[in-house]
């Protein structure tokens, strides 16, 4: 189905954005003087919307939630992070004649692989002309999104990833308005199936990531 691209695996649980960011673009510089591999990084993260460079302000949640707002210098609008969200950072070079949209196009199609092995059917989706992108994964069965994607490539390595919603709150998600769609409606693998398992999510992840 894809070309081999095997991946070192980095885990980690609860890590803070601000540190994360630091760690991945040390670990970007590495990759870029070809002193690490092609890595995926799983973690979490407390309570954070992050935002792109493409994000209105009236799409912000109200600073009286609480929440910190970070802005990023990822592709892609809002995002929440937070417990129970498996995110996937990918530190990867490119190939010759790969762009960064062909390789998200890969990871939307290995996250789907994931989810139809953990038992729930999903997609992604094409955007149709002057509509907002649809980049990310939806559940075919009810119509919801259930991974955020956003990323950038720099000297042609990766950076920023995935966040693939398990079994954390969701409540987050309709303080803004994620993705810049107004009408989305986010879900997770605990939602669509009545139950959901962090470790599991993360195998799966890791082997069609063919992260080890």
């Amino acid at each position: 189905m894809f070309q081999p691209r095997p991946l070192a695996l980095i885990q980690d649980d609860l890590v803070e954005y601000e540190k994360a960011m630091e760690r991945m673009a040390a670990m970007v510089e590495e990759r870029q003087k070809d002193e690490r591999p092609d890595t995926l990084w799983l973690l979490s993260h407390p309570p954070v919307f992050t935002v792109g460079k493409r994000t209105r302000a009236e799409h912000l949640p109200d600073p009286s939630f609480g929440i910190p707002v970070v802005p990023t210098n990822r592709g892609g609008q809002l995002t929440y992070h937070g417990p129970g969200q498996l995110v996937g950072y990918l530190i990867v070079r490119l190939r010759p004649g790969e762009g960064i949209v062909d390789y998200i196009r890969e990871v939307e199609l290995r996250l789907v692989e994931a989810l139809r092995r953990l038992g729930v059917p999903a997609e992604r989706r094409d955007t149709p002309p002057g509509s907002e992108l649809l980049t990310g994964v939806w559940t075919t069965n009810t119509n919801r999104k259930i991974v955020s994607i956003g990323m950038r490539s720099s000297r042609s390595v990766t950076s920023h990833g995935f966040a693939l919603n398990v079994d954390g709150d969701l409540t987050p998600w309709t303080l803004a308005v994620p993705c810049g769609m107004p009408d989305v409606e986010m879900t997770s693998i605990l939602r669509e199936l009545g139950h959901a398992s962090m470790e599991e999510t993360r195998r799966v992840v890791a082997e069609v990531f063919e992260a080890s």
